[in-house]
């Protein structure tokens, strides 16, 4: 063979390798760009979806405070609103809808959803249970992309039509199995809590961006305060929310 002939399938062999490095850098980048554009685009999606649920359920509560409680929901659809989900730690406008389930056509909503199974989740009202609620790390609105700076002490209040009800963070509990179904429990498994009471439970995927393991945050009621006519928040949150 000559030595042109020896040197023309080496010359092939690094076009074809140079063309494939070409394809993989070329793929990597529109991989990244997709996933970039995905969740973009699924944030901004669930934040005009939640904004008009949001806009609907405050136009209900125009009337004025309600004295009776919230009429029974139907656990098998996302469809009624309980109320809004205050946080200071996660900024002064914190404010997440909250609606029965957490299937995707709830959480995708941009919403915080009150579990149905394996432990339906008590209401805010109820005088004894444990609120339990889930919502996105990543992509659809991210509504607890930032649950992991909560810590014990910082406030939690969620707002209904007739109250406000503040709890108190009381543990956190970083990383679990995503089949740790006990840390929703009416009384949450590793929790500080060893007898029923009225408690909240916020959990979420873990590390960002994966769903590899989930965490929880724990917290307990310690006061309820009556909704007045002009929705004046209690001084845990600072300011008026709206």
């Amino acid at each position: 063979m000559s030595p042109l002939g020896s040197r023309v399938p080496a010359a092939r062999i690094q076009a074809v390798a140079s063309a494939v490095g070409e394809l993989m850098i070329t793929l990597g980048v529109v991989l990244a760009l997709f996933a970039a554009y995905a969740l973009w685009w699924t944030d901004l999606v669930a934040d005009h979806d939640a904004s008009r649920a949001a806009a609907r359920l405050r136009g209900s509560w125009s009337a004025g405070p309600s004295t009776a409680p919230p009429p029974a929901l139907d656990g098998r659809s996302g469809g009624d609103a309980v109320g809004f989900l205050h946080v200071p730690a996660l900024g002064p406008d914190y404010q997440v809808l909250i609606r029965p389930g957490t299937g995707p056509d709830v959480l995708d909503g941009g919403v915080a959803g009150l579990y149905r199974t394996p432990y339906p989740s008590a209401m805010p009202w109820d005088a004894v249970g444990n609120v339990t609620l889930a919502a996105h790390r990543d992509g659809h609105g991210a509504r607890f992309h930032d649950l992991d700076r909560l810590g014990p002490g910082d406030p939690v209040v969620i707002e209904t039509a007739a109250d406000w009800y503040v709890y108190r963070v009381d543990a956190v509990l970083p990383e679990t199995s995503p089949e740790d179904v006990g840390v929703i429990a009416p009384v949450p498994e590793g929790s500080p809590y060893h007898r029923p009471g009225r408690y909240i439970t916020l959990t979420t995927c873990t590390p960002a961006y994966t769903s590899l393991y989930r965490m929880a945050v724990w917290g307990s009621l310690t006061r309820v305060v009556p909704m007045d006519a002009r929705r004046t928040p209690p001084q845990e949150l600072g300011r008026r929310q709206g």
